[in-house]
């Protein structure tokens, strides 16, 4: 039976990488899962950004993005890392910290409800809901899982050589997230695997892409940094492509390959495609459909290898 949920875009996805948007929504429901846009949400907000700066607007901005998906009756589902850390944190805690639920519904009072015509402020944090990002929920045999995932595959990658890259928010902290090893995963590799394509270790593969907890707004140069050495460390595995489960990580490989050539010349030119554009793939769509055409990096190299 197929399994609801209130989908949060985020805003990185809906505006640089549609394709994460497109294949999400479409291919999920080949698998058992619908997803149901959350209108009115907004920034999840960003954990670096806010998080670092006001707490209190921090909570209560996630909080509103919840309230809504409580008011639909739904779970969330999310396909950035950086949104699930932000989510998923504030409904954690405000579940269990009576105190700092009540502070942050009293914000909540004066917050109008964008699903009620007449403006109403009716927004209350109940706690009735959870959140999920996209990626759990396709390796969870209790909702969808990697033979699920492999059936709906039409167009395997076969021959194809890709890397994993979690990203920091998705795993940890440990004690509060259930994904067993934080260390050295394996699990997104299972579904990498299951679209036909090889998963392929390399160093330091759970190094930061580079641009979290605000280094790429405040340092761009260190940021990079991070980032060519896990572009060296990916080319020396000699992989086709590194696939993420994060736009805001994408943006920082992507893009970051044409701000590491300008700075200090040397492209790498390495195919990034988020897992649910890799999926999108495997299960048929064409690459219009996915927007790969507004990737920084062109993806051409990749789909030779299996168009």
């Amino acid at each position: 039976m197929a399994k609801d949920y209130a989908l949060f875009l985020g805003c990185i996805a809906p505006n640089r990488y549609p394709g994460c948007e497109s294949a999400g929504i479409s291919c999920s429901k080949k698998v058992g899962i619908n997803l149901h846009p959350l209108k009115g949400a907004s920034c999840c907000p960003a954990p670096g950004a806010f998080g670092s700066i006001d707490l209190n607007v921090f909570m209560a901005m996630a909080a509103r993005n919840i309230v809504l998906a409580e008011k639909m009756g739904m779970d969330i589902a999310l396909e950035c890392n950086g949104c699930y850390k932000s989510i998923w944190e504030v409904n954690h805690k405000l579940k269990h910290n009576d105190d700092l639920r009540d502070a942050v519904n009293e914000v909540l009072k004066t917050v109008k409800d964008p699903s009620d015509p007449s403006g109403k402020s009716d927004m209350e944090f109940k706690g009735t809901i959870d959140v999920w990002h996209l990626i759990e929920l396709y390796y969870d045999p209790k909702v969808c899982g990697v033979e699920k995932i492999r059936d709906s595959v039409t167009r395997p990658l076969t021959g194809t050589r890709i890397g994993v890259h979690y990203g920091c928010h998705l795993l940890k902290p440990k004690k509060e997230r259930h994904f067993g090893d934080t260390e050295n995963p394996m699990w997104i590799e299972e579904l990498v695997a299951a679209l036909g394509a090889e998963p392929v270790q390399y160093r330091k593969k759970m190094q930061c892409c580079g641009a979290g907890g605000g280094v790429r707004g405040y340092d761009l140069v260190h940021s990079l940094d991070i980032t060519n050495e896990k572009m060296i460390n990916l080319h020396e595995a000699k992989v086709d492509a590194v696939t993420e489960v994060c736009p805001f990580c994408q943006l920082e490989f992507d893009r970051g390959q044409i701000e590491i050539q300008e700075k200090f010349g040397k492209f790498w030119g390495l195919p990034v495609l988020h897992y649910n554009e890799l999926l999108g793939l495997a299960q048929g769509m064409s690459p219009t459909d996915l927007a790969l055409d507004l990737h920084a990096v062109p993806v051409d190299p990749f789909l030779k290898k299996i168009l």
